[in-house]
This record gives structure tokens, sequence and C-alpha cells, in this order.
């Protein structure tokens, strides 16, 4: 082993690494979509999730002011898109619309579920915990959701395989930063 700068190990140990989606949105506003490399399981008995935003993120400031959220698996299907939700703001671009991307209504709120993702979590925020630059929004699973087509494989970032070539060329996506 080597001492090594922090960007270094990262880019050794994020490969291969599972990526996320997290929907979330404002009444009347159209819904967001954020690219996220920051979450987990957190509990089994209620289900939750935690994902991690950074503070000075579109994302951060909806999930701050709704307080629920979806958190969809992309599939391989959604490579394109995946990546372009975390080169784009909210806040310039309605991502759903300007990426073709396929919704359609949840149960918990307004904010939709992705229908070419593997599965999708409508979670209503429970809680959140300032770390660093970034905010970890942990949340109630209400509903889940999973593509009953068995061709939708889940997307990951590897580097060595073609079908996520697009995703783990892209150093910003795999270190988290999402613009």
């Amino acid at each position: 082993m080597k001492q090594c700068e922090y960007k270094q190990a990262v880019l050794k140990m994020n490969r291969p690494s599972r990526i996320a989606l997290a929907v979330s949105k404002l009444p009347d506003k159209p819904a967001n979509v954020i690219t996220l490399g920051w979450f987990m399981r957190t509990s089994i008995k209620p289900p939750m999730f935690a994902i991690s935003v950074g503070l000075n993120r579109y994302s951060y400031q909806l999930l701050s002011d709704y307080r629920k959220f979806v958190i969809a698996f992309p599939s391989i299907q959604m490579a394109d898109q995946t990546l372009k939700c975390g080169q784009f703001s909210g806040k310039n671009v309605n991502k759903i619309e300007e990426f073709g991307i396929n919704i359609e209504k949840g149960k918990l709120s307004d904010i939709p579920i992705l229908t070419d993702a593997v599965a999708n979590f409508e979670c209503k925020t429970i809680s959140q915990i300032r770390s660093g630059d970034h905010t970890i929004f942990i949340g109630e699973v209400k509903y889940s959701w999973i593509n009953e087509n068995n061709e939708f494989e889940q997307l990951f970032s590897i580097t060595d395989n073609d079908k996520y070539k697009i995703l783990a060329n892209n150093e910003d996506v795999i270190l988290g930063k999402i613009k």
C-alpha cells in the first residue's frame, strides 16, 4: 500500500458502483431528477433510504422544502439520461421533458416515478442530517414499484463493460460531482 491523494483512492474504490436517481419537486413546478452516487438502505422495518445531496444543488432546495422524494434505480436503457441528469441543473432545464424521461403518477404525492427504472421507492422525509458540504435526507418508503420488463437490467458505473462506458468515463459522475 502507498499513501495517495483522496481523489486517487476514491477512483479505485468507486468501481463498480451503484447509482440511483432521486426525483423531487416543489408544488406547481416541474419535477427534477438528480443522479446520485451516495445513497443507502438504512432500515428494514420500517423500510428507509438515505440520500446525500450537496448543499449548493437545486435538488437540495427541493428536498428541504417539499419533504418527499422518489429514489429510482435506473436501467441500462436509461444510461444517457442518467448521465445528463448529473450534468445539468434542474434550475435551468426541465430534465424530464428535455431528456425524454418516461414517467407516470405515483401514489404518495405529485412526484412521478420513472417508468424505465428497474425499481422506484416513494419516500417521505423523516429526518435530515448535515454532513459537511452535503445533507443526508432519510426517507421512509411508503410505496415500492418494480419494472415488469425483465429485460431491463440495473445500471451500474463499471469501467470494463461497454454498456456502462458512458458513465464510467465521466469523472464528475464517478466522484459524485453533480453539476
